[in-house]
């Protein structure tokens, strides 16, 4: 193995092996597409069938170009690796991809079921170069797999990352592609995998030139929260997508994708041909993962040689309803959050078919095995989503959060925390953008104190600005003192116990049946490799009486003495989380 990568594109600048560089673009609505470069070189572009334009001129790497498209509007390239200077209305940049020599190309990756993921925004870590340094202690503390929140290049210097325009470039914000490569080599020096958080529903608002000449790319005829949907039916817009996470996985040696919000892509039969085209392509010899954000909860997509899992926000919602007794906006549908959290946790899904929001929604799941659900106390939506940002931590009590902490980490799903849970943070985190256009700031700051109007907690003025350049930097993580350490020895020890008890047997786990024991207690129960997985949690502020304690020769996976004592004459404290194994 020569420790190189590529990824062969139809789109967009591949160098060639002359030394010359092979330009194309698809731009259907044209009838002439010449090639600029910033050295002032240009070349008319040939048409090609099917909308295409294509030339082949003597220009190497590191050379700045665009597409001019009339003598008043010319366009970056759509299939940019790079941008100069971030700059998604400039000049795109021709990259040698296989310029970076990778110290550890014999990566295969892992399997799924050692998957825990930690989910992280780049830019409020430092950048790519940021990560790369906090990597020792992810992997320190058993984490497998960092997930990073969108990268690719949008308008400005601060996002969240789903306003990006330029899917194949990551963002000049947080470094350069070699930066980027570096740290996922790193990443798998140090055993772990590295998840991107793809967007392939929509563009952002600012710097997306599509519409000027490849009106095909959008489904008119649909909408999303974000505009017109986009046309994957078209061939050459799902090839477009495809490519893109074939280039991640392929070029950047990527472990896996999560693909945001597939609902509002409204193809599943085109989903179904993505994930089959990804994996005949990376084949057997690499472990890659692909999971999904999907609010219809569509089982079928899961399974071997489809989507390995999709985030389980059920399981968040019921069990945020049930610590915080919060049930405005989505989480009015988790009323009855005990019902819902006992079902997700015996069958996957709660909602598989039942009416939300006046239609119906889900499939059943109960098939499926539980390593088929990512479950979380937070990530990026539940906490960022929320008028200020407010962390778990700062909702509950830290018992609280370290009993459901045992129960995300020690059930047999696959699970993620958010950057700075392991260490008790309780720095908001924000809705943050930097787009240039005055109109367009001022568009995103009153859109988002009206979202929270009819929110009973919240006035308008009181919602952060998110074009604030401080609303970004009170969203980068601390720890907090008090809890800090402790925290974190707590997460290391329960990742440990996962690691050798629970996660080798998750793909064939099966639920035993999971039942309420007090208004917030409850316990759920699994065959797991040849025993029987059993929680007792009590998120409550009252011991509760169960019923059916553990047998004497249970081995005890977490509990201190006392509380297992107590468990044993039937009754489980407040504020704890039990697990144990019986034969």
């Amino acid at each position: 193995m020569n420790g190189r990568f590529i990824h062969a594109m139809p789109y967009g600048a591949r160098l060639l092996a002359d030394g010359n560089t092979r330009f194309r673009l698809w731009a259907p609505d044209l009838e002439a597409v010449t090639l600029e470069c910033e050295d002032g070189h240009t070349a008319a572009m040939r048409a090609l069938d099917d909308g295409w334009f294509e030339c082949i001129c003597p220009r190497g790497g590191n050379c700045a170009y665009r597409f001019r498209l009339s003598d008043d509007v010319a366009v970056p390239d759509p299939a940019s690796r790079r941008q100069r200077d971030g700059d998604v209305h400039g000049f795109s940049v021709v990259v040698d991809a296989a310029a970076y020599e990778w110290k550890h190309a014999e990566w295969k990756g892992r399997p799924w079921h050692d998957t825990v993921l930690y989910e992280l925004h780049v830019g409020t870590l430092g950048g790519f170069a940021g990560v790369a340094e906090i990597l020792p202690h992810l992997a320190a503390l058993g984490v497998t797999a960092i997930e990073l929140m969108p990268i690719a290049e949008f308008a400005g210097a601060r996002n969240w990352g789903y306003d990006g325009v330029l899917p194949f470039a990551p963002a000049a914000a947080y470094g350069t592609p070699e930066e980027l490569k570096a740290l996922v080599d790193s990443a798998h020096g140090l055993g772990l995998m590295v998840f991107l958080d793809v967007v392939y529903n929509h563009f952002g608002p600012e710097g997306n030139y599509l519409h000027a000449y490849a009106s095909g790319f959008f489904d008119a005829g649909a909408d999303t929260p974000w505009g017109s949907a986009i046309g994957v039916s078209t061939p050459q817009v799902g090839d477009f997508f495809v490519h893109n996470a074939l280039y991640w996985i392929e070029e950047y040696q990527l472990d896996g994708l999560r693909f945001d919000a597939v609902h509002a892509i409204g193809n599943p039969g085109w989903l179904s041909a993505l994930a089959a085209r990804v994996h005949a392509a990376v084949g057997p010899e690499r472990q890659v993962h692909l999971v999904l954000e999907n609010e219809a909860n569509q089982a079928n997509l899961l399974g071997h040689g489809r989507f390995t899992a999709q985030w389980n926000d059920d399981f968040h919602n019921a069990l945020h309803v049930l610590l915080t007794g919060e049930h405005e906006g989505y989480y009015a549908h988790y009323k009855a959050p005990m019902e819902h959290l006992l079902r997700s946790l015996r069958e996957g899904f709660a909602f598989q078919g039942e009416t939300f929001d006046g239609r119906r929604r889900g499939e059943p799941s109960t098939h499926l095995p539980p390593a088929r659900f990512v479950n979380f106390l937070q990530n990026h939506d539940q906490v960022g989503n929320r008028a200020h940002g407010d962390r778990l931590t700062t909702l509950v009590a830290p018992e609280v959060v370290e009993a459901a902490l045992v129960l995300l980490l020690l059930a047999p799903f696959v699970p993620m925390l958010f950057m700075g849970e392991e260490w008790g943070s309780r720095t908001p985190f924000l809705f943050f953008t930097d787009f240039p256009d005055e109109a367009l700031r001022t568009a995103v700051r009153d859109g988002r104190r009206r979202e929270f109007a009819a929110f009973t907690h919240f006035g308008g003025d009181d919602i952060p600005d998110p074009g604030a350049e401080e609303t970004f930097l009170h969203s980068i993580p601390e720890r907090d003192i008090a809890l800090g350490d402790a925290r974190i020895a707590l997460v290391r020890r329960l990742i440990a116990l996962r690691a050798k008890h629970v996660a080798p047997h998750i793909d064939t786990a099966a639920s035993k049946g999971a039942g309420a024991v007090g208004d917030k207690a409850f316990t759920a129960s699994w065959a797991l490799g040849g025993g029987t997985l059993t929680l007792f949690v009590n998120l409550g502020d009252a011991d509760a009486l169960v019923a059916q304690p553990p047998s004497p020769a249970a081995a005890w996976l977490h509990g201190d003495a006392a509380d297992i004592a107590s468990l044993s004459r039937g009754l489980l404290p407040a504020r704890r989380a039990l697990a144990c194994l019986e034969s």
